[in-house]
């Protein structure tokens, strides 16, 4: 899911504060935006619909898949833009259409048990690699001239894990974990006074800088509250609860990477009792594409930014307004793994998705060629891929992550996916630049907005900001739809190029910070292969003209894929970004 982690910033707390005053105007909505009407740098949707009504233009249904953590299937916002599988009778307990994915409404859940069980935390990539191949190499001297072919690649594969972990001092990171969970509990106990004292269970940042506590504990708790929210950026309007919780899960995540390798768990084979290394077998899972609790809140928000009910009084607008939301539950609180995620593509392109967002990542990919293959079956029958780039201020032309659109096996690169990096607002981040991003000129296509971004969240009726480049890949796949919509003969490349064409270029002398640094300037044309940002009103000006039809590059002949059941080989295992 390429969490920001939140841990180390923790342990930061007590030697940096930032100061900063909370934000009279409201940001929600600022990414749908336009710079000359509203001077913020979102991607002029409200320009977009504009020109698209004035050119008489009418949209027909697209269907976009989510791959992502699950959905709240009772959101008021979503209820209306979901997918409902026309072929398939709700709770019979058949498979009606045959598909061999049995009362599959909605989608379906890649990551449950047929006892209704789910998979709700899973260990990073790097870590199940580390636990499978450690009683095959660990401690041996490896005479590598020797191995086969498939044994060389795992070697090289245990070797890389290997330098990675080991990178980090244990103890180090247990110090940290121990920090960060002491702060955290302190975050709560200040969390539990306020409460008392303010006579609610809920309340805003914005809502406790008026509160004027009458205690000595209430005025402490009050001082390290805001100490921490100031310092980790935290939007006025966020709430507690939201906020404790997305801390807890931080902390749990970084606590079960640390125990994972000490004590290796699998709760895929617990769960889910596919044969995980035979592709073949693909008929696992269940139709329950909400998940456990607390599963579905970045699949919601992605989900909500892409297509939820546009001018309906409530809640938010998504950019996208003729969309079906397909579910595809395959991110766990972890790293995804590949099978799940190339059985997705493919139910995806099956099942008349015409766009793909996939709003997750890691750096190592074992069963990477079974990703290719699909990529691939989307690009032979017209699907555009939307990935978001990463969140550790990474130059991903340097640290390959994944997946990617370069094709191992065809050596060469798809031409339906985009890989999108975050941007922000000078006004809200400081910078053009989303501290975080991953970048890359060759890599890394497009920027769109990705900083303290208001979209759905579980509970029915319930909204929230999110930040990360799984924010910024939604506001691409929601043009991208926006454009499958009103234009349905641009084909899947001829819409990644407009899209790519269509961006806005800032100013020169707006404030461009390089990712990961705090004060380094940098041009924002650099950070990829564009420089610039999504616009949805030049898109479909763009789009309008045609003039690109008749210079895209169609997509080559299919070739023959690759055997898709490769059970025999046993590679490695997966890890998390």
């Amino acid at each position: 899911m390429m969490h920001r982690g939140i841990v180390l910033a923790i342990v930061a707390l007590p030697l940096f504060f930032s100061e900063g005053n909370a934000q009279n105007e409201s940001t929600n909505g600022w990414h749908l935006r336009d710079y000359s009407q509203d001077s913020y740098y979102g991607i002029s949707i409200n320009k977009a619909y504009t020109f698209l009504k004035e050119k008489h233009k009418a949209g027909k249904p697209v269907i976009v898949a989510v791959l992502d953590s699950g959905v709240d299937t009772t959101h008021e916002d979503l209820r209306p833009v979901l997918w409902r599988n026309p072929k398939e009778i709700p709770g019979n307990g058949i498979d009606d259409d045959g598909n061999g994915y049995i009362d599959d409404v909605y989608g379906w859940n890649f990551l449950g048990g047929k006892d209704g069980r789910d998979v709700s935390r899973a260990p990073d990539e790097k870590t199940r690699i580390y636990n499978r191949l450690k009683l095959k190499f660990a401690g041996k001297q490896i005479d590598t001239p020797s191995l086969p072919a498939p044994e060389k690649d795992q070697y090289t594969l245990w070797q890389k894990v290997c330098a990675e972990i080991g990178s980090k001092d244990p103890m180090d990171e247990r110090v940290e974990l121990l920090y960060a969970e002491v702060t955290a509990k302190a975050l709560k106990r200040h969390n539990l006074v306020l409460c008392r004292e303010m006579g609610v269970e809920e309340y805003t940042v914005n809502k406790l800088e008026q509160f004027v506590p009458q205690t000595r504990q209430g005025r402490e708790a009050k001082l390290g509250y805001l100490k921490f929210m100031k310092f980790m950026k935290v939007d006025g309007e966020e709430k507690n609860v939201t906020i404790i919780s997305e801390i807890e899960e931080e902390v749990e995540g970084q606590k079960a990477a640390i125990e994972a390798r000490e004590n290796p768990f699998d709760p895929r084979a617990e769960i889910i009792h596919d044969d995980y290394y035979n592709l073949a077998d693909r008929f696992y899972g269940n139709s329950d594409v909400m998940g456990p609790a607390n599963s579905s809140k970045h699949g919601t928000h992605v989900s909500g930014l892409i297509g939820a009910v546009r001018n309906n009084g409530i809640g938010v607008d998504g950019v996208a307004d003729n969309v079906k939301i397909m579910m595809l539950r395959v991110v766990p609180d972890g790293d995804e793994y590949d099978k799940d995620v190339a059985l997705a593509i493919r139910y995806a392109v099956d099942n008349g998705a015409k766009v793909i967002n996939m709003s997750f990542g890691k750096y190592f990919s074992p069963e990477k060629r079974w990703v290719d293959s699909a990529v691939k079956y989307a690009e032979l029958h017209d699907v555009l891929i939307v990935h978001a780039s990463g969140n550790e201020s990474t130059d991903v032309d340097v640290k390959e992550n994944y997946p990617n659109c370069f094709l191992k096996q065809w050596r060469t690169n798809a031409t339906n996916f985009i890989n999108v990096g975050a941007s922000g607002d000078p006004k809200i981040s400081g910078s053009i630049t989303a501290e975080f991003s991953n970048y890359g000129k060759e890599k890394v296509d497009v920027f769109a907005p990705g900083v303290r971004i208001y979209s759905t969240f579980p509970g029915g009726n319930h909204y929230g900001n999110l930040q990360g480049t799984s924010m910024a890949a939604p506001i691409v796949t929601g043009v991208a739809a926006l454009l499958r919509s009103y234009y349905p003969d641009l084909t899947a490349v001829q819409v990644k190029k407009i899209l790519e064409e269509s961006t806005i270029k800032p100013d020169a002398t707006v404030i461009s910070i390089k990712p990961g640094s705090k004060s380094e300037e940098f041009p924002f044309s650099l950070l990829s292969k564009t420089g610039g940002i999504i616009n949805a009103y030049q898109a479909v000006v763009d789009a309008d003209a045609a003039r690109f039809a008749s210079t895209v590059t169609e997509p080559p002949a299919k070739p023959t894929p690759p055997a898709a059941n490769t059970a025999t080989q046993k590679t490695t295992t997966k890890t998390k970004k």
